[in-house]
Formats: C-alpha cells, sequence, structure tokens
C-alpha cells in the first residue's frame, strides 16, 4: 500500500503509467502519470471521484485471487501502443482515460466488464463480460458482442484456471498490430469436474460452484479463433489449428508487428513444448522450435518473442543455465541464469538474470557481444521500458521500500515516489550459504541477542516449493520472521531443491518426490546452522509455512518428528490428488499412471505417525488449495486417534487479506508454538507489532 507498481512507458519515452494508493494505510490504486520531461507526477484516475461502490464481481475477485492481488481500487490497466489512451474498469465499469487531456469517462459497456485492453491505435476497447469478448469504441459507440458463449460453460478472451495460477498467463485475448483482428482463446470448461465451495459460517449462502481441474481429470478444452473486428467482417471467425491432442496446454501468445502471431503450447506431461507461427489468413500453424526434457520444460516470463528485425527470441535450459537464445544463438552464456525477458528493443534484449549468487537478481542489456548489468546495487531489480526510457525498479537489505528510479539513456533523471509506510521492524538479516549444498539461508534473531544470553528456541520458516524463493537479498520478505525472532525465537528461512535461481538440474531435483528432497534440505540447513550457532536450541524446534510450505511443515513433524517438536500449517496441500493439474502433473506425474507417487507424497497416508503438535490453518473459502485438503487430515488423524489443532478461517480464501486477521493469525500461531514448545506465555502488552 502506497507503493508505486504496474509501469507502462510510452514507446517514446515521454509519460511513465503507474498505479499507487494515496499512502501506507490505503488500499485502493489510483492511476498516475510521470512526466518524464517536467519530471512531475499527475493523478490521472482517483477511484475515491469516480466510484464510492467497490462492487467486485465474482470473476474479478477470482482474477485477483489467482494474481494474489490484496488492493482495490484500480487493480490493472491497459494501453494502446502510443500509451495515450488507458482502459481499466472500477466496480465492474469500463473507465478510459486519455493521460495527455486528463479525460476520464465511463464507458455503456455491459456489465460487469473485466480486462479491457484497446486496440493499438486505441480506436477500440475490447473487454469481457459473462463469457462473452465484446468490442466498443473509445467514444463509446457500438458496444458489441464479439464471441459469445453457447452454454454456461464457454467463456471466451478469459485465461482458464491454471492457465492463470501455473503458467502465469493471465489473459485470454490478444489484437493484431492494425486493429482489425483479435486472436481469442474459447474454454471450454464442460468436461472439467465441478467443486462447490460454501461457507460453513453462513450455511444460508448458496455455495459457489468452480470448474477445478484436479490431477488426473479432465483440463478445460482450450482453441484460439482469429475473430474480425473491422466493421466490413466484423465477427467473422477463423479457427486456429494445431495438434492440440499432442499439445493441449496454450501456455503463451505473441502477436507483434514484427512477424506472425507466435504460440507456445505444450504437451499434458509438459515434457514437450513447441512454438508455432499462425497465418493470420488461413489459421494454419508453422513449427518454428520444439523444446524437449526428460522431466519438464519451465516455463520463463516474455517468451516467445520476435525482434524488430524478425528473429524468434526465447529461453532455453542448456547446459547448466537458462539461457537467452535469439535465432537459436546464446546470447548469454553459462555465467547467466535468465529469469525473464522484459523488454525486446532495436539494438538490445532487457532481461532479469541472476549471476552466481542466486538471492539476486538484475537487469541486464544483452546483445549478440554479451550481456552488461544495468542496476548496480545489490538485491533484487526488474525493469521496464519504452524507447530511451526505463523504469528501474530495486529492492535490497539497507531499506525496507522499493526506490523506482527514472532513467534516461542510463541516466537517471528522478524517482517515482513511494507513499507506503515505514515500519516498525527492522529486520536483522543475516544470509548464510549452510551445508554441502551451500543451501542459501537467512538467520534472523532477536535485536540486542548475543551468544552469551543464552540459547533460543529455533523456528524454520520456509516456502520450499518449487519456483518460490523466499531467501533474497531485500527486506520486504523478511518482516514477519523478523517479528517471530522479536518474540524469542531464531527463525531460519531456507530455499532448498526446486525454489528455483540456481539452474535446471537444481529445479528438477524434486522431479517424482516432494516428500523428499524439499524436507531434507530443511534438516540439513538447520543441523548445518546449529553446528556454527551455539546459541541455537534443537531441543525446541518449530517449523511454519502457508501453501506448499504448510505442506513441508506438516510433512516435517509427521517424517522427522527426531527434529521437529511442533508444526503450524497454513492451508497446506495434504492430498496432491486434491491439486490442480498443471502444477501437481508436473513434478509427480499422472495419478492415473503413478498412484504409489502420489501415495508416496501424501501427508494422509503419513497421518498415523503423528507425535508432535500440528496447527492446521486454512480458509473455508480457498479456491486454490480447498478447504478439504486440512479436513481430510483432520479426519485422518482422528482416526487414527491423533490430537491436533485445526483453526478454520470462515470467508477467508487462500490468502488472508483482513489486516485484523492476519495480525490476531500471527498472534495465535505464536501462542500455539510457545505452549507446544514450553515456552512461557506472551504477555499481551508484549507481543510486538505486526505492522
Amino acid at each position: 500500500m502506497g507503493a508505486p507498481r504496474s509501469f507502462t512507458v510510452a514507446p517514446d519515452g515521454q509519460r511513465v503509467l503507474f498505479l499507487r494508493s494515496s499512502s501506507g494505510t490505503d488500499r485502493s490504486n489510483a492511476l498516475w502519470l510521470f512526466d518524464t520531461a517536467e519530471v512531475t507526477e499527475h493523478l490521472l484516475a482517483d477511484p475515491a471521484q469516480l466510484d464510492d461502490a467497490d462492487v467486485v464481481s465474482e470473476a474479478e475477485l477470482a482474477r485477483r485471487e489467482r494474481v494474489r492481488e490484496r488492493a482495490s481500487g484500480i487493480t490493472a490497466y491497459a494501453v494502446d501502443d502510443s500509451a495515450r489512451r488507458v482502459a481499466f474498469t472500477l466496480s465492474g465499469e469500463l473507465f478510459v482515460s486519455e493521460p495527455e487531456t486528463g479525460l476520464v469517462r465511463r464507458l455503456p459497456a455491459q456489465y460487469p466488464a473485466a480486462d479491457p485492453r484497446p486496440d493499438g491505435s486505441g480506436v477500440r476497447v475490447a473487454y469481457t463480460s459473462r463469457g462473452e469478448l465484446r468490442v466498443i469504441g473509445f467514444d463509446g459507440s457500438g458496444d458489441r458482442a464479439l464471441a459469445e458463449p453457447e452454454h454456461e460453460r464457454v467463456q471466451w478472451g478469459s485465461a482458464e484456471f491454471v492457465a492463470a495460477e501455473e503458467m502465469n498467463r493471465a489473459r485470454g485475448y490478444w489484437w493484431s498490430p492494425d486493429g482489425s483482428t483479435i486472436l481469442a482463446a474459447r474454454v471450454d470448461e464442460s468436461e472439467v469436474a465441478r467443486w462447490n465451495l460454501a461457507d460453513p459460517a453462513d450455511p444460508a449462502r448458496a455455495p459457489r460452484t468452480m470448474a477445478y481441474p484436479a490431477a488426473g481429470e479432465a483440463n478445460a478444452d482450450v482453441t484460439l479463433e482469429l475473430l474480425r473486428v473491422d466493421d466490413a467482417r466484423f465477427g467473422e471467425r477463423l479457427p486456429v489449428r494445431w495438434d492440440r491432442g499432442s499439445h493441449p496446454y496454450l501456455v503463451e501468445v505473441h502477436w507483434s508487428a514484427h512477424g506472425r502471431p507466435l504460440l507456445a503450447v505444450q504437451s499434458r506431461d509438459q515434457r514437450s513444448q513447441l512454438v508455432l507461427a499462425v497465418d493470420p489468413e488461413t489459421g494454419d500453424t508453422t513449427e518454428l522450435h520444439r523444446d524437449t526434457d526428460p522431466h519438464w520444460i519451465e516455463i520463463k516470463t516474455g517468451w516467445p518473442a520476435w525482434t524488430p528485425d524478425g528473429r524468434l527470441v526465447r529461453i532455453a535450459a542448456l547446459d547448466g543455465a537458462y539461457r537467452l537464445l535469439v535465432d537459436g544463438t546464446d546470447w548469454t552464456g553459462a555465467e547467466l541464469q535468465v529469469r525473464a525477458v522484459l523488454d525486446v528493443g532495436p539494438h538490445d534484449i532487457l532481461v532479469a538474470a541472476s549471476e552466481r549468487d542466486p538471492t539476486q537478481s538484475h537487469v541486464y542489456r544483452v546483445t549478440e557481444s554479451g550481456a552488461r548489468r544495468l542496476s548496480e546495487e545489490a538485491g533484487v531489480h526488474g525493469a521496464r521500458r519504452g524507447g530511451p526510457v526505463t523504469v528501474l525498479s530495486s529492492s535490497g537489505l539497507r531499506q525496507l521500500h522499493t526506490t523506482v528510479r527514472v532513467l534516461r539513456e542510463d541516466t537517471p533523471i528522478g524517482e517515482i515516489a513511494s507513499l507506503a509506510e515505514p515500519s516498525t521492524i527492522t529486520p536483522r538479516v543475516e544470509l548464510l550459504r549452510l551445508g554441502a549444498r551451500e543451501l542459501c539461508s537467512a538467520l534472523l534473531l532477536p535485536h540486542g541477542h548475543r551468544p552469551e544470553h543464552g540459547r533460543l528456541p529455533v523456528l524454520l520458516d520456509p516456502y520450499g516449493g518449487p519456483q518460490a524463493q523466499r531467501v533474497l537479498r531485500k527486506q520486504q520478505g523478511y518482516l514477519t520472521p523478523q517479528w517471530f525472532a522479536e518474540q524469542g525465537f531464531a527463525v531460519l528461512v531456507t530455499d532448498g531443491r526446486g525454489t528455483g535461481g540456481r539452474g535446471p538440474e537444481w529445479d528438477r531435483a524434486i522431479a517424482g518426490d516432494f516428500a523428499g528432497a524439499p524436507l531434507h534440505d530443511q534438516v540439513d540447513a538447520l543441523h548445518a546452522c546449529a553446528a556454527e550457532r551455539t546459541d541455537l536450541d534443537l531441543d525446541r524446534v518449530g517449523i511454519r509455512g502457508w501453501s506448499f510450505g504448510g505442506y513441508l511443515a506438516a510433512l516435517a513433524v509427521l517424517r522427522r518428528p527426531d527434529v521437529f517438536h511442533a508444526a503450524v500449517a497454513g492451508a497446506p496441500v495434504c492430498d496432491f490428488r486434491l491439486y490442480d493439474t498443471h502444477y501437481t502433473e508436473r513434478y509427480l506425474g499422472d495419478p492415473n499412471r503413478n498412484p504409489e507417487t502420489y501415495a508416496a507424497n501424501s501427508l494422509l497416508e503419513m497421518a498415523p505417525e503423528l507425535r508432535r503438535d500440528l496447527m492446521l490453518v486454512h480458509g473455508t473459502v480457498d479456491d486454490n488449495v480447498v478447504f478439504a485438503h486440512s479436513l481430510r487430515l483432520s479426519e485422518a488423524l482422528t482416526a487414527a486417534g491423533r490430537p491436533h489443532t485445526l483453526l478454520p478461517l470462515p470467508g477467508v480464501t487462500h490468502m488472508p487479506t483482513s489486516e485484523s486477521k492476519s495480525e490476531n493469525l500471527l498472534l495465535l500461531q505464536l501462542d500455539f508454538l510457545r505452549r507446544a514448545l514450553g515456552l512461557p506465555a506472551r504477555s499481551p502488552e508484549g507481543s510486538g507489532s505486526t505492522d
């Protein structure tokens, strides 16, 4: 809250658009402009002046849940090619803005409107509503349905669940460069199982039904069609053809003026991924490249794409590194682990990558001659670019908030201000490399603690799951661990195998086994740290985590009660047969073919082994890791006669967003851990602040 985000740089470099709320206590984002010539900020669209209802449709709630959006107000926007026309929604209403004139107006679009996107020239705006893909003039004229669903389980122009949740593809349609055509996804969920999410705290309310593609079960049927938008051929449809039987997953679409539309499509087992070029006149596709892997193809942001001179840009796992390839030529070599393509320019490509230290991610300008680092300070950096102007976002351990600098030809010309609140907690972070595998870890101790003060109980606080690093060189991720440290713990955060940043072999070390390497690495890091620090008390060790971290926490007390004495498992995946296809099958395979793998990784199978204190915490309307996970584990524990604590969070989805609930949830976890580890109860006035 209060921090700038979601930057767009105009191609001429004259304007930077971004979102920001008014303060560190305001959730509602407004649309802002940074003028690079005057080096000034201007408020373009304030939700408080445009809409006071703050009504969020179910479709918008689902979108926000997929991208873990906790803000309100303007949470997303899209621009035309020149960034002179902007579209966004508020409370399901469609708004447009012209940054140069200050105009903001509501369009008479069908309600509720979602995901509006202007065409390249800003003449029309496409949007989705009630399963339809619609088009309206930027002036509000001619609102028409371009594609309508045949029945209620078909959606046009939207991303299906696994695309948004697991592939980082949040959109489902793409404008042609000339604005005459839209390439749109048709999502048919007829064969997908319907799950009911009910809130037991409100029995009068009907359950919300959703299509959930569980591992081994049917996915949504995703097809693509070219839809003509120009007046002479409005609504004409042309199917895009590829072998969807062998490659059913639509991973990404790229359509620019530099070449034919590009598709990245994957096989169901994710061991094969194709880059296809689409003929926009016939719908036929041509295979440009094929990647295969004995385990899976890792999805990286920003590819495939064309360079302005028509060369194919992609990221590939080759000889121990994720490399940037341009028409098959390696531009980054073995020294960089490329994380994402940020921008493709006429003379270079902007990427995010790590070198030897996976806790850092920097921005590089890459050419065929090599890579030059744009970001200087140690930390985690990102960038957006337009013409000669680059917006560089930098986070580090020296300050809490991200610094956003605006550069022209690499020379700083100003900063975009953060209005976020200062923290009452300053993380005391010591970054370590522990054990034979040099596991990246962060140790946080109470301020003022010294070894002679005595031994501290230890709290492990991992995520530990695939491609999700916790140990990064930036303060933001350490506020809650430091809060627990101030309550008298030595908090250890470790990224084990599979968590990313260290190359393809590291990522694939967890293939087929969530219960092995991730837990083994947590134990190794704990023992290696204790061998160096005599003030860590291994007779009092707790572990807490959320989502995969919740699975790992519960797994720890079930599998290694000799090491772990208490666990708090938040929204844990207890049975991977209840989790989605794309994520679960990537790592564990098809449960219909490999049931023994799923049984070996299931917490339900381990329930009779519980000998330690375990708290399960779960939102009752979680649509990602459904509440059934914790309920089934609780049932299995009860059947085995194993005492445990189950804390349901009524009306809460996968991530608690209420300030009061979040704070009290931390206090409840603290009390549980204190009791389980035999520590003195906290005093109400001594609990510290969770700000």
